[in-house]
């Protein structure tokens, strides 16, 4: 994953401020929507390969419904995001080509309140909506556009992990600029109005912007040799937090409580933390201790980790003091019915399922979930009408396809197994895997007419898409 991007900045120098456009207009001569998209695709490709990208659907869908939630206020909300988890304990929040944001586990669990990390996104929100990125591009040549894929793991290794980066760097002949990684001041300044404005209309604290940034600045003092990931590639500067504070002190007071989500999701991370025992051992004390800010929260962090030590009946028997029924929250369930799946009781497991996604038919999680148990009990048709209404409600969804595929295998559909997974693949930003896929199914040959021109037409369109992307190269 993380290399396509480093790339990116590394291949491009800031614009002075007089040469800014207005509110992240720009002309595009050399830097297309079509370009941006294309190398967006490329870089999610390594993102969703790289073992640092956390594959956790519960923590990405809170994050993308957060990151929408401020995106339906912004006034430049027409293209499509994706937000995903990079599972590193630094604290930062990147940007990338075609609405990518990426969040380390590190900022969700450095943020002491869900109005701080809604600040740090909502920024992050900006710089793509000012089309910051593409201006940088635009104020170079055509040519620059193959150095920029050919970098792309150094950005994303960079915002981690210094010393990689320079490797990175120097293996690609472009040390000279690695200064240039920063967003120039303007940008950042442009990014924190629009942010802050982002995250008032959403109704977050807006004081939490210049609260977490002004303790990560205090933070920073304390740092020997190199300063937090996010102040590396993002300038911080006392007239920044001045101008954050400004606009804060102009604002009514009101009190914003954090979403229960907030806390599930730093719950959750930190069952993840240590070894298995030692997880459970701190949530155990946490909850002794009362050192929380949710019990409900406290203890599913303790039933994660009792599950992730395999220790299922006491999982469950934590369980029971949590919330049920239509009323708990969508993760508290999808986490029971995986306790009842991962014990292996799959009766249970399938009830839980089928009482919580009745509840919550659009938490995608827990239709995975369902999808799975029903899969694992050999349910194959019920499991294909799962995911065929899943589909279409969803169709850009690769998870829902790459089970499907697993589905249509089950029941022996060849073609459409195959075909599937191409829709996966191609999703995922590999049009090479896509199209190996589909070729396979074609070769299979036990698709009905219809089936058999849908794949010939797909694989024709990948095929051009794939060459398209080639000649970038």
């Amino acid at each position: 994953m993380l290399r396509l991007f480093l790339a990116f900045m590394l291949a491009v120098q800031p614009v002075l401020a007089a040469d800014l456009p207005d509110l992240g207009e720009v002309s595009r001569q050399y830097f297309s929507d079509q370009d941006e998209q294309a190398l967006g695709r490329a870089i999610m490709r390594d993102v969703y390969a790289d073992p640092r990208y956390l594959d956790d659907p519960e923590i990405e869908t809170y994050l993308n419904q957060l990151g929408y939630r401020l995106v339906s206020v912004s006034g430049r909300n027409q293209r499509t995001f994706t937000f995903f988890v990079v599972d590193d304990p630094t604290i930062n929040a990147f940007a990338l080509p075609g609405g990518n944001i990426g969040v380390h586990t590190g900022l969700l669990l450095a943020a002491q309140s869900e109005s701080e990390l809604a600040g740090v996104i909502a920024h992050e929100i900006s710089h793509v909506t000012q089309n910051h990125l593409a201006r940088m591009v635009e104020a170079q040549s055509q040519s620059y556009w193959p150095t920029m894929a050919a970098l792309a793991l150094a950005l994303l290794a960079s915002r981690s992990n210094p010393n990689v980066a320079g490797a990175a760097i120097a293996s690609t002949q472009a040390y000279s600029i690695q200064n240039q990684l920063a967003y120039t001041r303007e940008y950042e300044r442009e990014a924190d109005r629009l942010g802050y404005d982002m995250l008032t209309r959403a109704g977050f604290d807006p004081r939490a912007m210049s609260t977490f940034f002004e303790r990560l600045q205090r933070a920073n003092r304390f740092y020997d040799t190199s300063a937090p990931a996010y102040l590396r590639t993002h300038p911080l500067t006392s007239e920044r937090i001045a101008d954050m504070e400004a606009r804060s002190d102009s604002a009514p007071y009101r009190q914003v409580q954090g979403s229960l989500e907030f806390q599930l999701v730093r719950a959750r991370l930190r069952a993840r933390e240590n070894t298995p025992d030692d997880a459970v051992i701190a949530a155990r004390g946490m909850l002794k201790d009362k050192r929380y800010s949710s019990e409900v929260a406290a203890r599913y962090g303790l039933v994660s980790a009792l599950l992730r030590a395999r220790r299922f009946k006491e999982a469950e028997a934590e369980l029971q003091k949590l919330p049920s029924g239509k009323n708990a929250d969508p993760m508290i369930l999808q986490l029971g019915a995986y306790a009842a799946s991962a014990a292996g009781n799959l009766p249970l497991a399938l009830q839980r399922y089928q009482q919580a996604t009745t509840a919550y038919p659009g938490y995608r999680p827990l239709q995975y979930g369902y999808l799975e148990a029903l899969l694992s009990a050999q349910r194959s048709q019920d499991a294909l009408a799962v995911a065929n209404g899943q589909l279409a409600l969803y169709p850009q969804d690769r998870r829902l396809w790459r089970l499907a595929a697993q589905t249509h295998a089950q029941l022996g559909h060849r073609l459409q197994s195959h075909r599937a997974q191409a829709e996966a693949d191609a999703l995922s930003g590999d049009l090479v895997a896509a199209i190996e896929q589909i070729n396979l199914g074609i070769k299979a040959g036990d698709g009905d007419f219809h089936e058999m021109s849908a794949a010939e037409a797909q694989r024709r369109e990948w095929v051009e898409m794939e060459k398209e992307q080639r000649k970038k190269k």
